[in-house]
């Protein structure tokens, strides 16, 4: 969908994954250093994997189903005859990757619960699905105002960045240095599809933008800067507070585990007293 709704939705998307990523990833590699809590939370992770897959093919059916039938939309018409033209391939394009992150999606369930699949296939699909966005993109903006060029070849920085970085996690599996740098990108590609939304389509009220105007394309260039610093901390915070939390529970557990030893002490003690007193 060429409008703000049609950046807004995937922006959306890549948001959440993106935010979610940066709670769960932290939390996995801290309970891999503690290996007696890792241990016990393995099948876990396993299992989020399975729900992540799961919601991947949601969005992508939601992605598909709202650009082919939305009221201007081509409504799974590919070639218009009487036209004699192709009908609606901005929204095909947008179809169609929405569709290979559906496949992503049905390749994580089967990795996640079957042993059919070899591990890292579902982080060469994903880096598959992110490269096929960049380059249905790269040949979907040519003929675009310079302002509107000048964006989406931002956004062409972080698609491929983020397609690179997770192919390279076929290789080097669970790094969290990878998972954490492809988070950040992912959050900057959603939080960038919002800004593209509203440079592009300005909602009602709002300032139109001078598509030609050198200082507009200087001004969202360091606008793209300031996305990822703020990506960064949220990063960080993120990071800290799940760091926090489980050091909290740890000491907790281990406060628990004294208490009781304690207890069992105190008891033992008695008991012994006891008898020894008979």
């Amino acid at each position: 969908m060429g409008n703000f709704k049609g950046h807004a939705l995937p922006g959306s998307f890549f948001l959440l994954f993106g935010l979610w990523w940066s709670v769960k990833y932290p939390f996995r590699y801290l309970c891999q250093k503690r290996k007696n809590i890792y241990l016990g939370s393995k099948a876990g992770f396993q299992r989020l994997e399975f729900i992540e897959g799961i919601i991947k093919i949601v969005f992508a059916l939601i992605g598909m189903m709202g650009e082919q039938f939305v009221p201007d939309g081509p409504h799974l018409k590919l070639y218009n005859n009487e036209k004699k033209q192709w009908n609606y391939l901005m929204n095909w394009q947008h179809a169609t990757m929405y569709l290979f992150y559906g496949i992503s999606g049905l390749v994580d369930i089967v990795t996640h619960s079957t042993n059919v699949l070899p591990e890292a296939l579902d982080r060469m699909m994903l880096s598959l699905a992110v490269f096929m966005e960049g380059f249905l993109f790269y040949y979907h903006i040519h003929g675009r105002s310079m302002l509107d060029f000048h964006v989406h070849q931002l956004l062409l920085i972080t698609v491929f960045g983020g397609a690179l970085c997770i192919f390279l996690e076929v290789f080097f599996h669970n790094s969290i240095v990878l998972e954490m740098f492809r988070t950040s990108l992912c959050i900057l590609h959603g939080s960038w599809l919002w800004q593209i939304g509203f440079v592009l389509y300005p909602p009602s009220g709002s300032t139109e933008w001078n598509q030609e105007d050198h200082n507009n394309i200087m001004f969202l260039t360091m606008c793209y800067c300031w996305h990822y610093a703020i990506t960064l901390l949220i990063m960080a915070v993120n990071y800290t507070l799940v760091s926090c939390s489980l050091i909290s529970g740890y000491t907790s557990l281990y406060r628990y585990k004294f208490k009781f030893m304690l207890i069992f002490i105190y008891h033992s003690i008695s008991y012994y007293h006891s008898t020894f007193s008979i």
